[in-house]
Parts: C-alpha cells; sequence; structure tokens
C-alpha cells in the first residue's frame, strides 16, 4: 500500500505499536506557517519552507508540532477564516505538500498537530453562501440566524471579540447572523445535527492522511444558548484581559450565554470518539475563558472520552507570573481538574511575546522556561521562543491584523508576535524570503537568528536543546505528579514523583542569591541540567535566575 492510502492509515499506527500516551509530557512547536519560511519567493512562508525547516525543529528535541491553519481562505483573519475545510490554500501549496510534510515529519520523529478551526467558517465558504441565501434551503440553519427585535436592533447583547456586536445583518436573507470574530466570520449553528457530522468527517478526513491530533480553537465557543438570553454584566473588579484587550467591551460582560455551554461536552465525546479509531491522536483544546477558565477544562478533560487535553490563558496574560502567582494557578489547576491534563504556553500567534510582556532579562527568560519544562503537564512552544524573541515593533502602514486597525494605538494587534523567523542573520529578510516579507523582519531578531545562535554554545537556542534534553532525560518530568512545596514572590519550589523517583525543581526568580530549602530526605543534586547552583557546608544556595534540580529515592 501506498504510504498517502488513507484508508490504512488507523491500521499503520496500530502495526507501529505507537504509545498512546505520547501526548502526556510532550513538548510541542508551533508553527505559524505565514512566517516560518518562504520557498517560492512570495513574501508569505508555506508547506514546502516548513518541510526545508524541520530538521531544526528536530534539532530542539521537540515531540510534535502544531501547524496554524493552511486551508483554503480569504485570509482576512489569515487562516482563521476558513473557505474549504479540505484543501490547502495555494499560497501555502498543495494537498500533495501537506503529505510530504507529514512524511518528512514522521521520518524526523515529530508528531504533526493541525489547527482546526470548527467555531466558524468564511462568510465567503460554500455553507454560508447558501445558507444566507433562502430561509428554506437545505443549509439554511447551518448558522446562527435570528431576527431583529421590533425596533431593528440586534437579537441580544452578545458582542464580538474583534469589537462591537456578536449580530451582522444580512439583506439577504432579512435576519442577523452571529459571528464571535469578524464579520466576515459567521459562526456555525451546532445544535444542527448534520453541521456535527460535517465536522466530524472533517476530522476524519484529516486523520486518514496521517496527521497525529488536533489543536481545536476556541473549543468553547461552539455552543451558543438557543434561547440567545442576554449575558449580565461583569463587575468591574473582576475583568481581566485574558480573552480580549482592556480596551475591548467584551471584558464588560459576564459571557454565560455566549460561549462554554452543558451540550458542548455532547459534541467534544464524539469527537473523541472518532479520534478513538485512530490509536495515536491527540487533542488540544484552546479555552477562551476568563472568568471560569479552570472549570471547562475540567468539564472538557474528565476521563478518557473526552478531550485528551486543553489550556487557557493563564500564562498567556498580561499577569507578571511571581512564584506565589504561579503557584496559585497550579495548585488552582490541581484542585479542580482532577482527572484532566493541562497543556501550557507562555506564548502563541495570538498575544505580545512573553519575554516582551513580562519584561524579562535573557536569564529571567532561561529560568521561566526551565519552570515551563518542570510543571506538570505538556508544553506548547511558539516558534522563534527558542530563540528569545522579543515583540516586534510594527509600524501601522505595516500592520496586517485587523485586530490591530480596529484598536490602534492603544492595542497594536498580534502583528508584532507574527513576524517572520530569523534565521540567517547576514541574508536578506533574515533568510526568510528573497523578497519583501508580509510582514517585515525585525532587525533586532536578526542578532538572534539561528544560525547566529547555532554556533554559539552559550545562546538560548543551546539552552532551550539543553532543557528539553533533560525533561527528555527525566520521566518524572514528563509523567509524574506535581505539589508545590514553597512559594515566595521570587522562589518557587516544586516536587515531581514518578515510579519512586523524586526530583525537586527550586527557582530563584529574583536578583538576589537564595537558599534551597531541602525537604526531608537524602537528595542528591542533578548536574544535568544548564543551571549554576553552588553547595558547600553551609548549604546549597541559587545565584540570582538560576534553578536547582535534585534527585531522591521516594521513601
Amino acid at each position: 500500500m501506498s504510504f498517502l492510502d488513507p484508508s490504512t492509515a488507523p491500521e499503520r499506527q496500530a502495526q507501529a505499536g505507537i504509545d498512546r500516551d505520547w501526548w502526556r509530557g510532550a513538548v510541542i512547536y508551533q508553527i505559524y506557517p505565514r512566517s516560518f519560511q518562504d520557498s517560492n519567493s512570495d513574501g508569505v512562508g508555506d508547506l514546502a519552507g516548513i518541510i526545508h525547516r524541520l530538521p531544526h525543529v528536530a534539532s530542539l528535541g521537540v515531540d510534535a508540532i502544531w501547524i496554524s491553519p493552511f486551508f483554503r481562505s480569504p485570509m482576512l483573519d489569515y487562516g482563521y477564516d476558513v473557505s474549504d475545510y479540505r484543501d490547502v490554500d495555494p499560497l501555502f501549496g498543495t494537498l500533495g505538500d501537506f503529505d510530504a510534510l507529514i512524511q518528512r515529519a514522521h521520518e524526523l520523529g515529530l508528531k504533526v498537530l493541525i489547527d482546526l478551526v470548527l467555531s466558524h467558517t468564511s462568510s465567503e465558504h460554500p455553507w454560508f453562501r447558501e445558507s444566507r441565501s433562502s430561509r428554506q434551503n437545505p443549509k439554511a440553519d447551518w448558522y446562527v440566524w435570528a431576527d431583529a427585535r421590533p425596533d431593528g436592533t440586534p437579537p441580544n447583547n452578545w458582542l464580538s471579540i474583534f469589537g462591537g456586536s456578536a449580530w451582522q445583518w444580512d439583506g439577504e436573507r432579512m435576519q442577523y447572523y452571529m459571528h464571535n470574530f469578524l464579520a466576515e466570520q459567521p459562526d456555525l449553528n451546532f445544535h444542527n445535527a448534520d453541521v456535527q457530522e460535517e465536522l466530524l468527517d472533517i476530522a476524519r478526513f484529516w486523520l486518514d492522511r496521517g496527521v497525529d491530533g488536533f489543536r481545536l480553537d476556541t473549543v468553547n465557543f461552539y455552543f451558543h444558548d438557543n434561547e440567545l438570553r442576554d449575558n449580565p454584566p461583569l463587575d468591574p473588579a473582576h475583568r481581566n484581559d485574558n480573552t480580549a484587550p482592556s480596551v475591548n467591551p467584551y471584558n464588560f460582560q459576564d459571557h454565560l450565554h455566549d460561549k462554554s455551554q452543558p451540550e458542548n461536552i455532547d459534541f467534544l465525546r464524539r469527537l473523541r470518539a472518532v479520534m478513538d479509531e485512530y490509536p495515536a491522536a491527540t487533542s488540544v483544546g484552546e479555552v477562551g475563558e476568563s472568568q471560569r477558565g479552570t472549570q471547562v477544562q475540567a468539564a472538557y478533560t474528565a476521563g478518557d472520552d473526552l478531550l485528551h487535553m486543553c489550556y487557557d490563558f493563564d500564562f498567556l496574560s498580561n499577569t507578571y507570573p511571581k512564584g506565589t502567582q504561579v503557584a496559585a494557578v497550579l495548585t488552582r489547576y490541581q484542585q479542580i481538574v482532577t482527572e484532566g491534563w493541562a497543556c501550557w504556553a507562555y506564548s502563541n500567534h495570538d498575544v505580545v511575546r512573553h519575554a516582551t510582556r513580562w519584561n524579562l532579562s535573557e536569564e529571567a527568560r532561561r529560568t521561566y522556561a526551565a519552570l515551563l519544562m518542570a510543571i506538570q503537564g505538556s508544553v506548547c512552544l511558539y516558534q522563534g521562543e527558542e530563540l528569545g524573541l522579543t515583540e516586534a515593533y510594527v509600524a501601522y502602514e505595516d500592520l496586517q491584523d485587523p485586530y490591530g486597525k480596529r484598536f490602534w494605538p492603544k492595542f497594536k494587534g498580534r502583528d508584532g508576535a507574527r513576524t517572520p523567523m530569523p534565521w540567517v542573520a547576514d541574508q536578506q529578510n533574515g533568510g526568510f524570503s528573497d523578497e519583501r516579507p508580509w510582514l517585515p523582519v525585525a532587525m533586532e531578531h536578526l542578532e538572534r537568528a539561528v544560525s547566529v545562535q547555532d554556533r554559539e554554545a552559550g545562546s538560548t537556542l543551546a539552552f532551550y536543546r539543553q532543557m528539553i534534553a533533560f525533561r527528555k532525560a527525566h520521566r518524572v518530568l514528563q509523567k509524574g505528579d506535581m505539589r508545590v512545596v514553597e512559594a515566595e514572590d521570587g522562589y518557587l519550589s516544586l516536587i515531581r514523583e514518578h515510579e519512586g523517583v523524586r526530583l525537586l525543581c527550586a527557582f530563584n526568580l529574583s536578583n538576589g542569591a537564595r537558599p534551597v530549602d531541602f525537604p526531608p530526605g537524602e537528595w542528591r543534586i542533578d548536574r544535568g541540567a544548564p543551571f549554576k547552583c553552588k553547595t558547600d557546608d553551609r548549604g546549597t544556595v541559587l545565584p540570582p535566575w538560576q534553578a536547582c534540580f535534585a534527585l531522591a529515592e521516594s521513601g
């Protein structure tokens, strides 16, 4: 049989004897394809470019890649407005290119997750064109339509994350349709059984092509309240910018009815059943929920028949991660998500890069990276994070993100985190493209290019490789239980425990030296991690922004 014969995908996985739980403790590297590598000199990254750069990703020691959307799209939200779920946009290549990417990634030992955007489509999708054409056509109920109030205003007070009402008037159907994001991104109606069946078939289509799972965009936005009840106002004391920037009135509401509905559980259970037909498939759900994110994660990952793991915005927010703050997040998660598994991230394509967001020094970036590798759960790294990239400045005239254009200058959008990867310091556009890129390459990124850091034993890139290797060398860091031992604003220590092995992970998150307080037991410092700590007759001391890892056998 051909490698690309989709009918054999489940058998191939079963015969290969793949660990069904490979994802538990995995390190996943996010690729934003527009900005990774341009192979055809049009200024936009593509699938062939990803193939070319996969050896770099494999050299990090990560387990998998997550590729942001590459489906056919008018690109108003840069791929998150899908017009055909079963094809590759010509900007990125062809289905043949995608098959080649899968094959090359698997040769390099990398699993491949793709970004499934199921909550909404593009307004140019044939489904929506048919749906809006009348109120009686076969797809008339595939999207969320509602009549205007008697005074012509929208059906309720729901707001869009991109600003303004979540309802757009359509003069053809003479009704409003719902959109949680751009007006050109109408929401699918998950209360319609045919919509669910079609989306499950789309998941099968990509699993049959060999993907190893999905990152599920806005997974808690699938269902809406069928009664279209108004959201209540939110106490200003409880507002935060986890889901939307503070300049957006979206934060003024308690989003009880436009997302995170109980009906979603049954659909996620059906999606998991499809994935379980493919023994090694996994799922990562993005939970966009500022008030009840941890509770939603608990509901979506309970047992073994829903999502494999979820992440919310605890470490993607602007809140500085002091030791006490990190401990509070981890403790709350453990208390609420008693059956599920977390996936943690500091940066992605939607937020300001964390080096800038938290104003971290070089040493602090490394210490926080080690902390990310040490906490219980799986990890997502965003392209360029391994280089220590900061947020790029993008001038208004170069801005592409509709979100940024809407709220400029108080919120500059997401383009600063999406500028091209710097591969070669002394090449045009950092080696990303021979032509003008879709976003400018940040000049300050060139000194952190892969070509520069590959030559430096003490580079941030070398540190990430060493830290990921250290994590892989210790199964306790991938699979073990965790408890917080000590938490101060400038200090945090954890114990990971698995199969009779205990590992103390201590982090000095301050500018002053700090002694390590060891719990009772016989501990020995593990020198395999790329950190410095001094041990003498008086004990073990951590210099500023350093970590200590110590092993002990369980009593």
